[in-house]
Parts: structure tokens; sequence; C-alpha cells
């Protein structure tokens, strides 16, 4: 399994995430293939220092994608959308 810095990849801020953040407090992350829902939930509770009340997980298929004449994948990966306790913010998300 991996650790928790590994387990989250990155913060995805797109403006369909942004708008889920400011209606709703969800809080999207691109997160390890092979993270179950308890290591990320105690990944960003370690990372943020926040109590994550709910986590939600998606495979992400890849996209094929043209290069002249051959055809090539995107790779595949695992989206986490996250709720935080009320009063709880992640401060990427904020600027």
């Amino acid at each position: 399994m991996p650790t928790p810095h590994n387990t989250i990849v990155r913060p995805i801020v797109t403006e369909k995430s942004s708008a889920a953040y400011q209606e709703r407090g969800e809080y999207t992350f691109e997160v390890h293939p092979k993270a179950n829902k308890t290591a990320i939930r105690q990944a960003i509770e370690l990372l943020f220092g926040v109590k994550v009340t709910g986590v939600w997980t998606a495979q992400q298929r890849g996209k094929t994608r043209r290069l002249g004449s051959s055809v090539g994948l995107r790779p595949r990966w695992k989206k986490a959308i996250v709720t935080l306790r009320a009063g709880d913010t992640i401060e990427i998300f904020e600027g």
C-alpha cells in the first residue's frame, strides 16, 4: 500500500470541481490507483489536519489519442471526491 504522501497524487482544480467545492464543500483529488477509501481518508486527515466525513472514488478510463497514423492510449487514473466536517477547509482550494 502506498504511503500517505504517495496516496494523494494531486488536487484537481477545474471549473467543475470548484463549483462542487462552493456548492457542496466537496474536494477532488487524483489518488494512487491501488488506494482504497480508508487509505485516502487517513492520508487527507494526516496531510491537511482535517476530519473527513465521506469519500467517493471513481476509476477514470484513459482516452485514445492519435499521433500521426498511430493510435495511443492515455493512462487510466483514479479520482477521489472528499467531504469534510463542517468548518474544516483545505487551503489549496481557497486561493
